[in-house]
Order: structure tokens, then sequence, then C-alpha cells
């Protein structure tokens, strides 16, 4: 079927990852603001079968370790195609480019991130016509619906920028269709097993009012994928009995999430970073981070370069989140859920919210109750813990409220925020002691000071005195 490609195209190459150093050429990621891949449904007059464009510079004139934006625009056509289902046809995007060996696709939207390594760019991938021919003949097979389509590559900065601000707006009319429904209003639910791959036990659901992690498929569109592909990765989830309307848990989600984990998650809360959360894969657009000194949330995506006022950047606190697991105080989100009645609702919502990026805060503005919105730190306004705590006080922050409920009436401290810091947590935290292996269910593990000193080499202490 791959013949013609020049190297190898299968399952077994899906969640390669291309490091830095063997990397032949990187395209979008984070180092280039405009980046983006669409499909879009157009009549069958409209769309060549088969044509594969590249606008701009190919991968043979690219330089080696250098980045370069990109737009992908793939043009479908068929009887049964509605524009229902562009959504989820574009996330087959990130499935299929990394079936090709040496091809690293991570992202989705308007946060894609391609890199290609030195070994597949010797071996002759050095054309995007390879990766044109890979997902039209994948897409062919996988979704016979699709009767034409045509894929273009623009890679010059002069032709992306336009077509990425007209993508802008494409994603947002999608996005603003379901906000007028609610999780009560339906039966089922959709879970999404794409990024299983990377994050075997990741169980995405996606509800009306909670969008996929990678911010790229709705509820209108799981509906639409399953209804075309019942048994595909797009599934529908019957939402049984609600144990908990509060923190959003149901019956029907549990026992998916049970099946689709192979049993490692059998509960979880929808509206909630703590206890059982929502699984993150590693697509997520950003991440909502426990801040325990000021018992608050911050909230950062993808795109922010610099470290957050927890002095952790993005990357960092992505590895700790990412990789299918239910950590407390660690989770992954959506863009379009942070506009959601139901975001972190057990857990406050914005009232719990005390920083984010001042772009980020500017993007969400419409959707940030105006009572708060002004009390909610940016880094223009916080750095550091204390500079965060300060400010939270100057605007009487709703969470300044917790403080004071938090501190018992005879306590030496009172300064503003204390509280135990949490130093571990998670539904199983594995000990290995004198040849046993301990494993603490559901534990929670807190201090009220924690000391970092650094070990010099010898197992010395940094700030210790030789005899």
């Amino acid at each position: 079927m791959f013949e013609n490609i020049p190297v190898e195209v299968g399952l077994v190459h899906e969640g390669e990852r291309v490091r830095k150093n063997d990397m032949q050429v990187e395209l979008g990621g984070p180092q280039e603001p405009v980046k983006f891949e669409i499909v879009r449904v157009r009549p069958a007059d409209a769309v060549e079968d088969g044509k594969i464009l590249i606008n701009g510079p190919d991968l043979s004139d690219m330089a080696e370790g250098k980045h370069y934006p990109l737009g992908i625009i793939v043009e479908i056509a068929g009887a049964r195609l509605e524009p229902d289902l562009e959504g989820v046809v574009e996330r087959r995007i990130h499935e299929y480019c990394n079936y090709i060996e040496g091809f690293m696709h991570l992202n989705q939207r308007y946060d894609i991130w391609i890199r290609l390594s030195k070994k597949a760019f010797k071996k002759g991938l050095a054309s995007l016509r390879f990766i044109g021919e890979v997902m039209v003949d994948l897409f062919r097979k996988e979704l016979p619906l699709i009767e034409k389509i045509q894929v273009t590559f623009i890679t010059d900065p002069a032709l992306v920028t336009p077509l990425y601000e007209e993508a802008m707006k494409t994603y947002e009319a999608r996005d603003a269709r379901a906000r007028g429904l609610s999780d009560d209003d339906v039966d089922v639910f959709y879970g999404c097993a794409l990024c299983q791959s990377f994050a075997p036990t990741h169980v995405c659901v996606i509800t009306p009012q909670r969008y996929a992690n990678c911010g790229a498929i709705s509820w209108f569109d799981g509906r639409a994928a399953a209804g075309v592909d019942p048994k595909g990765p797009i599934y529908a989830i019957e939402k049984g009995s609600c144990i908990d309307p509060e923190k959003g848990e149901y019956s029907g989600v549990n026992e998916s999430a049970k099946q689709r984990s192979m049993g490692e998650v059998s509960r979880v809360h929808l509206y909630s970073a703590f206890g059982y959360p929502h699984t993150s894969c590693g697509c997520f657009e950003g991440i909502a981070f426990y801040i325990p000194e000021v018992d608050g949330f911050g909230i950062v995506l993808r795109g922010f370069r610099d470290v957050t006022v927890n002095g952790l950047p993005f990357s960092t606190m992505a590895d700790s989140t990412a990789g299918g697991r239910q950590v407390d105080g660690f989770h992954g989100i959506s863009l379009e859920y942070m506009r959601s009645q139901k975001f972190m609702a057990a857990d406050g919502g914005y009232d719990r919210v005390v920083w984010m990026p001042q772009e980020t805060k500017e993007r969400l503005k419409s959707f940030i109750p105006e009572s708060v919105y002004g009390a909610i730190a940016t880094e223009q306004d916080a750095k550091t813990l204390e500079e965060l705590r300060s400010f939270l006080l100057s605007h009487n922050h709703p969470v300044t409220k917790r403080w004071e409920e938090d501190t018992p009436a005879d306590a030496g401290d009172t300064t503003p925020g204390r509280q135990e810091v949490s130093l571990f947590s998670g539904r199983d935290i594995p000990l290995n002691a004198g040849g046993f292996r301990i494993i603490l269910k559901n534990a929670r593990i807190t201090a009220e000071k924690v000391i970092i000193q650094p070990i010099r080499p010898g197992g010395e202490r940094h700030g210790t005195q030789k005899p």
C-alpha cells in the first residue's frame, strides 16, 4: 500500500518521539506562533481527488535543526459527509501522521507540533508529498464515506498567516455551537481513545459541557463520529445513574473507564481536579495546577513560554500531568472546558482560580465572572507566591475567605493562605523498603513545612559545615 514511501508506515511507529538532537526539522511547535491543521467538507466539484499541494519550502529546502510555520488543509467530499464530521476527521490527522516512521505529530488545531527525524530524512523522507500520500491513502481506507480528498501544505509565512486567521474563525464557530447544551440535557456522553497510543490508561470523556482535553472534539463531534463508525476510536458512553451531581460522577462513565483503562481507572469526577479527576493524555491545551500556598488554582496554556507563578514552566508540569494518570491538583484541560459553567465546579470554579497568563485571561474575559475577573492575577501582577498572596488579599479574591476558614482560632502563624502543603497525592503510592514493596491505596501525604536541601557529590548537604 505504501510502496512509494521511503520509510515504514504502520501502527508500530505510533507513539514514537523525535528528540531535539535527532531532529532534522521542526514544523509548528512552541517556537512558531502560526500553525494549524483543518478539515473542510466541500462540494464534489471543488475537490480534485488525490491532489497534493505544497505552497512554500518543502522539507528538502529547510535548514537542518530549524523550525518553520505550517498549515495543513484537508478538503474532502462525499454524499454522506456533513460539516459536523470535520472536527472528527481532523483529529485523525494526528493518528495517521504518527504511523509514519520518524515523523512525530503532537497536539491538534492551532497547537500542532511536528518533528522529522534525521534518520527518516536520510532514508528519503524529504518531501511533504509523502506525508500527503499517506494521509490520502489512510483516509480513503479507514473512512469510506470520503469519496474525494485533496491535501495542501502551506509553509510560506506570507500565505500561512491569513489562512491561520480563517481557521481560527472556523474553530470558534464549531465550539460556539455546543455551548447551548448542558450535560443534564443528554443521556449519552462520548469517549475518545485516539490518544491511548501515548497514554494507554487515558479515558477521555466528552460531554456537552466538558470538551475533549485536546479541545478538538465536542459532544456533537462525538455523536457524529460514533454514528458513522460505532466501533471506531470515538464511542458512545451511556451516562447511567448520577452518583454525585456536584463532582460529576456517573455510573456509566465509571464502568466505561474501568473497561477502557484495563482496570486502572474505576472512578471519574468530571468537574473536579481532586479525588478521581479526569485523566490527562498529553494533547491537552492547558493545565489547571493547584497552588497549596494559597489554596487556589493556576491556569497555563501550552503556548505560554515563561515560568508560571509557582516557578515551573508548562513543559515540567505537563510531564507530571500526562500519561493517562489521575493526579490530584494537576489537571489537563481544554480551552473550551474553561468556557463551561461546569469548569471545576466542585472545586469552586473561577472563584478558586488565582493566576493565569494575561493573554489567556483576555481570551476568556467574557466567560470569567465579572465579580472575580479583576482579582485573578497574571504574570504582570505576580511572579512569586508571595506577590500572588499579596495581590489576592489586596483585590479581595474569594479564595482568601478559605484562608480564614482554614486557620484555627489558636493558630500561632496567621500568614495569609498558610496551610499544610500537599507532598504526595494519588490512588496508589508505591514504597520500597527492606525488600518489601508497600503500596498506600488512596493516599494523601501532607506536611506543615517542606525543607529542600541540595545534596552535593559525596552525600554532603548544601549549607552544612565540614568537621
